[in-house]
């Protein structure tokens, strides 16, 4: 797979493709909503892209207007828990002492990652420790992190609240957000490897999704996110659909507490069928884009 592949499988993981729902009145401007519940209640919702380049600043202004609208921000996972992540990751990304790669894939998919390692000077002790997700992990990180240094939305406004005083609450622990990827099956995870190699996999320029996520473009940007899984749907309802429901408990808490919270996840929660809006709205709640 070339580096643009990567990068790109990467930019999806990350960005995870902004879907928004067009506004009724006027042209969207941006992935954030106002939800309205009972007696009045509210909260907002904003789209994350978690990496972005410095051309990238400054936000659409109705991010900030949002947070200082609220009294409290919630995020996929907190600042806290992140510190974290990476250790557990790391733990569960690692076969046990005695155990390798080679035991739990295709014998074929362990040739060719040994002739692709062989090539990038890696030597074979050193990749076979690892799970095939993690891999995926390794390899996109270190190109994403390159073509994209600095910091994305949800970490921006988590630093923003932190110089308020204001709470962060995160919607998911450590280890539930590390099982999205640590909770895979040998094969589930050999297929998510497999996929980052598939020439053309989810292949998107980056400008057309940073555009679309500005614009707000729903249609686009939904598109663009069911193709990126079209190797692997079942990774898509793990990564977003199956979080989704999980989070729309906590979001109707959030509401009825009477505090007002801007909770932002990744951009690819909010639209389609089984997205956090269309989920909200089956549950009466009145929404508007921003």
């Amino acid at each position: 797979m070339s580096r643009r592949s990567f990068r790109n499988f990467g930019f999806f993981l990350i960005a995870l493709g902004a879907i928004c729902a067009p506004a009724k009145s006027r042209a969207a401007t941006a992935c954030v909503w106002k939800l309205s519940g009972p007696e009045g209640k509210v909260l907002y919702l904003g789209g994350a892209v978690h990496a972005l380049q410095k051309s990238d600043y400054p936000l659409p202004a109705v991010y900030l207007q949002a947070l200082d609208a609220s009294s409290r921000l919630a995020v996929e996972i907190d600042a806290k828990s992140l510190e974290g992540l990476a250790k557990a990751w790391s733990a569960d990304g690692k076969y046990r002492h005695g155990d390798s790669l080679k035991n739990h894939v295709d014998p074929r998919t362990y040739d060719y990652l040994r002739r692709l390692f062989t090539l990038m000077n890696v030597p074979e002790e050193n990749f076979a420790q690892y799970r095939p997700w993690f891999i995926v992990e390794i390899l996109q990180s270190a190109a994403v992190h390159k073509e994209l240094p600095e910091v994305g939305v949800d970490e921006y406004l988590m630093r923003r609240a932190a110089k308020r005083s204001m709470p962060v609450i995160g919607l998911e622990s450590t280890q539930e957000h590390a099982r999205v990827f640590s909770g895979l099956t040998d094969r589930e995870s050999e297929i998510l490897l497999l996929t980052a190699f598939i020439p053309g996999s989810g292949e998107v320029k980056r400008e057309t999704i940073m555009g679309a996520w500005h614009r707000g473009d729903a249609d686009a940007l939904a598109r663009m996110t069911q193709n990126g899984f079209r190797e692997f749907p079942a990774f898509g309802e793990r990564l977003l659909d199956a979080r989704n429901r999980a989070w729309v408990p906590k979001i109707e808490n959030f509401v009825a507490s009477g505090n007002v919270y801007f909770v932002v996840v990744g951009s690819a929660h909010f639209g389609g069928s089984n997205g956090l809006l269309a989920l909200l709205r089956a549950k009466g709640y009145q929404i508007e884009q921003l």
